[in-house]
Protein backbone atom coordinates (compact mmCIF):
# COMPACT_ATOMS: atom_id res chain seq x y z
CA UNK A 1 0.00 0.00 0.00
CA UNK A 2 1.40 3.43 -0.93
CA UNK A 3 1.67 6.11 1.70
CA UNK A 4 -0.72 9.03 1.33
CA UNK A 5 1.99 11.65 1.96
CA UNK A 6 5.47 12.24 0.56
CA UNK A 7 8.43 11.10 2.65
CA UNK A 8 11.17 13.72 3.02
CA UNK A 9 14.77 12.62 3.60
CA UNK A 10 16.65 15.83 4.43
CA UNK A 11 20.42 16.13 4.76
CA UNK A 12 20.50 19.12 7.10
CA UNK A 13 23.85 20.71 7.75
CA UNK A 14 25.22 23.57 5.66
CA UNK A 15 22.47 25.53 3.98
CA UNK A 16 19.64 23.96 5.95
CA UNK A 17 19.31 26.50 8.75
CA UNK A 18 18.36 30.04 7.83
CA UNK A 19 18.98 32.53 10.64
CA UNK A 20 16.68 35.15 9.15
CA UNK A 21 13.64 33.02 8.44
CA UNK A 22 12.17 29.55 8.33
CA UNK A 23 14.10 26.79 6.63
CA UNK A 24 12.46 26.35 3.19
CA UNK A 25 12.64 22.55 3.23
CA UNK A 26 11.11 22.29 6.69
CA UNK A 27 8.46 24.80 5.65
CA UNK A 28 7.63 22.69 2.60
CA UNK A 29 7.36 19.51 4.68
CA UNK A 30 4.99 21.17 7.12
CA UNK A 31 2.86 22.81 4.44
CA UNK A 32 2.38 19.49 2.65
CA UNK A 33 0.85 17.93 5.75
CA UNK A 34 -2.25 19.99 4.96
CA UNK A 35 -2.94 20.95 8.58
CA UNK A 36 -2.43 24.37 10.16
CA UNK A 37 0.37 24.20 12.75
CA UNK A 38 0.62 20.37 12.69
CA UNK A 39 1.69 18.64 15.88
CA UNK A 40 5.00 16.79 15.57
CA UNK A 41 6.09 13.56 17.25
CA UNK A 42 9.84 13.69 17.79
CA UNK A 43 11.71 10.37 17.52
CA UNK A 44 15.14 11.09 19.01
CA UNK A 45 16.56 7.56 19.19
CA UNK A 46 19.63 8.45 17.12
CA UNK A 47 20.55 11.26 19.52
CA UNK A 48 19.69 9.45 22.75
CA UNK A 49 16.59 11.63 23.22
CA UNK A 50 18.97 14.50 23.96
CA UNK A 51 16.85 17.34 25.38
CA UNK A 52 19.00 20.27 24.21
CA UNK A 53 19.11 18.93 20.66
CA UNK A 54 15.37 18.35 20.67
CA UNK A 55 14.65 21.90 21.87
CA UNK A 56 16.86 23.34 19.13
CA UNK A 57 15.08 21.29 16.45
CA UNK A 58 11.67 22.16 17.92
CA UNK A 59 12.43 25.87 17.50
CA UNK A 60 13.37 25.33 13.84
CA UNK A 61 10.20 23.32 13.21
CA UNK A 62 7.97 25.88 14.90
CA UNK A 63 9.66 28.70 12.99
CA UNK A 64 8.73 26.78 9.83
CA UNK A 65 5.08 26.51 10.87
CA UNK A 66 4.79 23.49 13.18
CA UNK A 67 2.69 23.44 16.31
CA UNK A 68 3.66 21.44 19.39
CA UNK A 69 6.72 19.19 19.20
CA UNK A 70 6.50 16.26 21.62
CA UNK A 71 9.11 13.62 22.38
CA UNK A 72 8.16 10.01 21.68
CA UNK A 73 10.34 8.64 24.51
CA UNK A 74 12.39 5.56 23.64
CA UNK A 75 15.80 6.04 25.28
CA UNK A 76 17.06 5.30 28.77
CA UNK A 77 15.00 4.84 31.89
CA UNK A 78 12.33 7.22 30.64
CA UNK A 79 11.90 5.29 27.43
CA UNK A 80 8.43 3.82 27.10
CA UNK A 81 7.08 2.21 23.93
CA UNK A 82 3.54 2.68 25.21
CA UNK A 83 4.05 6.43 25.77
CA UNK A 84 5.91 6.74 22.47
CA UNK A 85 3.06 5.07 20.59
CA UNK A 86 0.53 7.41 22.20
CA UNK A 87 2.56 10.44 21.05
CA UNK A 88 3.04 9.01 17.57
CA UNK A 89 -0.63 8.09 17.16
CA UNK A 90 -1.86 11.55 18.12
CA UNK A 91 0.68 13.58 16.08
CA UNK A 92 0.01 15.02 12.64
CA UNK A 93 3.62 14.50 11.57
CA UNK A 94 6.51 12.25 12.67
CA UNK A 95 10.10 13.50 12.71
CA UNK A 96 13.13 11.18 13.01
CA UNK A 97 16.15 13.08 14.34
CA UNK A 98 19.80 13.08 13.43
CA UNK A 99 22.60 11.53 15.44
CA UNK A 100 24.04 8.04 15.04
CA UNK A 101 22.27 5.68 12.62
CA UNK A 102 23.37 2.41 14.19
CA UNK A 103 22.68 3.57 17.75
CA UNK A 104 19.25 4.85 16.68
CA UNK A 105 18.32 1.56 15.02
CA UNK A 106 19.55 -0.37 18.06
CA UNK A 107 17.13 1.62 20.24
CA UNK A 108 14.24 1.15 17.81
CA UNK A 109 14.85 -2.61 17.63
CA UNK A 110 15.42 -3.01 21.38
CA UNK A 111 12.10 -1.26 22.02
CA UNK A 112 10.39 -3.39 19.34
CA UNK A 113 9.25 -0.26 17.50
CA UNK A 114 10.52 -0.86 13.95
CA UNK A 115 7.42 -2.66 12.72
CA UNK A 116 5.14 -0.17 14.42
CA UNK A 117 6.83 2.84 12.85
CA UNK A 118 6.73 1.24 9.39
CA UNK A 119 3.06 0.36 9.71
CA UNK A 120 2.27 3.88 10.90
CA UNK A 121 3.96 5.34 7.84
CA UNK A 122 2.27 2.89 5.47
CA UNK A 123 -1.11 3.73 6.99
CA UNK A 124 -0.68 7.33 5.83
CA UNK A 125 1.04 9.19 8.67
CA UNK A 126 3.46 11.81 7.26
CA UNK A 127 7.11 11.17 8.16
CA UNK A 128 10.37 12.99 7.57
CA UNK A 129 13.94 12.68 8.76
CA UNK A 130 17.08 14.77 8.95
CA UNK A 131 20.65 13.48 8.62
CA UNK A 132 20.89 10.11 10.43
CA UNK A 133 17.11 10.10 10.70
CA UNK A 134 16.87 10.13 6.92
CA UNK A 135 19.18 7.12 6.67
CA UNK A 136 17.13 5.33 9.35
CA UNK A 137 14.01 5.79 7.22
CA UNK A 138 15.77 4.18 4.23
CA UNK A 139 16.45 0.50 3.58
CA UNK A 140 19.91 -0.45 4.85
CA UNK A 141 23.09 1.11 6.18
CA UNK A 142 26.72 0.03 6.51
CA UNK A 143 28.94 -0.65 9.52
CA UNK A 144 32.33 -2.25 10.15
CA UNK A 145 33.28 -4.93 12.66
CA UNK A 146 36.77 -3.41 12.52
CA UNK A 147 36.73 0.22 11.29
CA UNK A 148 40.34 -0.20 10.11
CA UNK A 149 39.53 -3.21 7.91
CA UNK A 150 37.27 -2.58 4.89
CA UNK A 151 36.74 -6.33 4.48
CA UNK A 152 34.66 -6.32 7.70
CA UNK A 153 32.02 -3.99 6.23
CA UNK A 154 28.47 -5.34 6.41
CA UNK A 155 24.97 -3.96 6.20
CA UNK A 156 22.18 -3.80 8.74
CA UNK A 157 18.48 -3.12 8.14
CA UNK A 158 16.92 0.26 8.75
CA UNK A 159 13.18 1.04 8.87
CA UNK A 160 12.65 0.62 5.14
CA UNK A 161 9.91 3.24 4.87
CA UNK A 162 11.80 4.60 1.86
CA UNK A 163 12.87 1.80 -0.52
CA UNK A 164 16.21 3.49 -1.23
CA UNK A 165 19.84 3.51 -0.13
CA UNK A 166 21.10 6.95 0.85
CA UNK A 167 23.64 8.97 2.76
CA UNK A 168 23.50 12.57 3.93
CA UNK A 169 25.98 15.48 3.74
CA UNK A 170 28.88 13.21 2.73
CA UNK A 171 29.93 15.31 -0.23
CA UNK A 172 33.07 16.46 1.58
CA UNK A 173 34.61 12.97 1.63
CA UNK A 174 33.33 11.86 -1.78
CA UNK A 175 30.51 9.79 -0.25
CA UNK A 176 32.89 7.17 1.16
CA UNK A 177 30.29 5.45 3.35
CA UNK A 178 27.64 5.43 0.63
CA UNK A 179 30.12 3.92 -1.81
CA UNK A 180 31.12 1.31 0.79
CA UNK A 181 27.43 0.45 1.22
CA UNK A 182 26.97 0.06 -2.53
CA UNK A 183 30.14 -2.03 -2.88
CA UNK A 184 28.56 -4.77 -0.75
CA UNK A 185 25.08 -4.32 -2.24
CA UNK A 186 23.71 -6.30 -5.21
CA UNK A 187 24.57 -5.26 -8.74
CA UNK A 188 21.97 -2.76 -9.92
CA UNK A 189 21.61 -1.02 -6.56
CA UNK A 190 21.33 2.78 -6.61
CA UNK A 191 22.58 5.08 -3.87
CA UNK A 192 21.53 8.68 -3.32
CA UNK A 193 23.96 11.19 -1.83
CA UNK A 194 21.77 13.86 -0.26
CA UNK A 195 23.93 16.97 -0.31
CA UNK A 196 23.84 19.39 2.63
CA UNK A 197 20.86 21.70 2.32
CA UNK A 198 18.93 19.36 0.01
CA UNK A 199 16.33 16.62 0.33
CA UNK A 200 15.35 13.42 -1.42
CA UNK A 201 11.57 13.07 -1.55
CA UNK A 202 9.67 9.82 -2.04
CA UNK A 203 6.41 11.06 -3.49
CA UNK A 204 3.08 9.40 -2.73
CA UNK A 205 3.09 7.77 -6.19
CA UNK A 206 6.53 6.24 -5.54
CA UNK A 207 8.47 8.64 -7.73
CA UNK A 208 11.71 10.11 -6.39
CA UNK A 209 12.47 13.83 -6.59
CA UNK A 210 15.08 16.25 -5.29
CA UNK A 211 14.47 19.47 -3.38
CA UNK A 212 16.74 22.38 -2.53
CA UNK A 213 19.43 21.41 -5.02
CA UNK A 214 20.89 18.44 -6.85
CA UNK A 215 21.18 15.03 -5.17
CA UNK A 216 24.19 12.91 -6.16
CA UNK A 217 23.50 9.45 -7.59
CA UNK A 218 25.70 6.33 -7.63
CA UNK A 219 25.17 2.94 -9.28
CA UNK A 220 26.48 -0.50 -8.36
CA UNK A 221 27.80 -2.06 -11.54
CA UNK A 222 29.57 -5.39 -12.09
CA UNK A 223 32.80 -3.45 -12.34
CA UNK A 224 32.21 -1.47 -9.15
CA UNK A 225 30.48 1.71 -8.03
CA UNK A 226 30.14 4.50 -10.59
CA UNK A 227 28.73 7.99 -10.32
CA UNK A 228 25.65 8.68 -12.43
CA UNK A 229 23.74 11.75 -13.47
CA UNK A 230 22.65 13.88 -10.52
CA UNK A 231 18.97 14.08 -9.65
CA UNK A 232 17.87 17.65 -10.31
CA UNK A 233 14.97 19.43 -8.58
CA UNK A 234 11.80 19.80 -10.57
CA UNK A 235 11.29 23.26 -11.99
Amino acid sequence: MSAAHPLYLIAGGRGSVRARGPDPLLKEVIQRVGVAKPSVAYVGAASGDNAAFRLMIAKLLQRAGAGTVTLAPLCGRRGSPAKAKAVLDSADLVFVSGGDVEAGMDVVRDRDMAGYLCSLYKSGKPFFGVSAGSIMLADHWVTWTDPKDDSTAHTFPCLGCAPVLCDTHGEGDGWEELQALLTISPVGAIGYGIVSGTALVIESDGSITARGGEVDVFHRRKTGVVRGRSLKPRT
